[in-house]
């Protein structure tokens, strides 16, 4: 089994993330068992934060590391709250504020305007010096509820009812959300990606 530092404060990720990481031979190791204090997100796509992510989290404990940002986007609302999804209704907001904030944005819109979409984007460090950091990302569509249904996940599940779905995304079992969520997704490619970069390379002129 090979330990892998997840770069991540959120109890809800490392509990998602362990069992099917578990099942590819890692160890998940969370940040906050390591005292790695989470460091500040100041880039402007999912992407450049998942990168600064994993730099710090591998510099700090100098094991492999994997990061991953991500958040809900709704089209109606310029991809809001996108990179702030956390933070949504302030700096120290939780899950009951930023779901209340966005039922009160999306105050009587209806039909089509309330798509959305979960996107997750990761980042695979094998090591601090890693020259070709592996990313991969997934996307999850649906459409925002009018209130919170389920008592599952976290973010915002309760308000997020998948495409094609009859139950928000709170109401999925564990096995469900692992298998269709956005970060579900984001890891299979990333997996594929780990195992292309790991296939037996062939030898070279000076072999």
């Amino acid at each position: 089994m090979t330990p892998l530092l997840l770069a991540t404060g959120n109890p809800g990720k490392v509990r998602e993330l362990r069992p099917v990481l578990a099942a590819h031979g890692f160890v998940v190791v969370g940040q906050k068992e390591r005292g790695i204090a989470s460091i500040e997100e100041t880039g402007t796509t999912f992407v450049e934060n998942a990168l600064l992510k994993a730099r710090h989290a591998a510099r700090q404990s100098g094991m492999a590391a994997l990061a991953e940002d991500s958040g809900l986007c709704v089209p109606f609302l310029q991809g809001s709250p996108g990179l702030y999804s956390a933070r949504y209704a302030g700096p120290e907001s939780d899950d009951t504020a930023n779901n209340a904030k966005l039922l009160a944005t999306l105050a009587g819109v209806r039909g089509c305007a309330r798509a959305a979409h979960y996107v997750c984007c990761m980042v695979f460090l094998d090591s601090l010096a890693d020259p070709a950091p592996l990313v991969a990302q997934g996307f999850w569509r649906g459409r925002i509820g009018v209130r919170p249904v389920g008592r599952g996940g976290f973010g915002y599940d309760p308000l997020f009812w998948p495409e094609g779905g009859k139950r928000s995304a709170a109401q999925l079992n564990p096995a469900e959300k692992n298998r269709d969520s956005h970060r579900a997704r984001a890891l299979r490619r990333l997996l594929e990606l780990l195992a292309e970069r790991q296939e037996p390379q062939p030898l070279s002129l000076r072999d």
